[in-house]
């Protein structure tokens, strides 16, 4: 008998435990595709045309030429 009442009376603690768990895991995933993702973010970057100079043929036909 002491032991179902030991269950029940500890029961909602161990939930708590488990949910923050769960939650700590979760952050720490996260922080770690967010460190990732912030690396690949910085090597792409995007070229913006510049407005003072004409867009050229060559440029549109070959636009990996700098």
């Amino acid at each position: 008998m002491g032991i179902h009442y030991d269950y029940k009376s500890t029961k909602s603690a161990k939930l708590m435990e488990k949910q923050a768990k769960r939650e700590r895991k979760l952050a720490e995933k996260k922080a770690k595709r967010l460190a990732k993702e912030g690396h690949k973010k910085d090597e792409k970057k995007e070229k913006v045309l510049d407005a003072s100079k004409p867009i050229t043929l060559d440029f549109l036909t070959n636009p990996n030429k700098e």
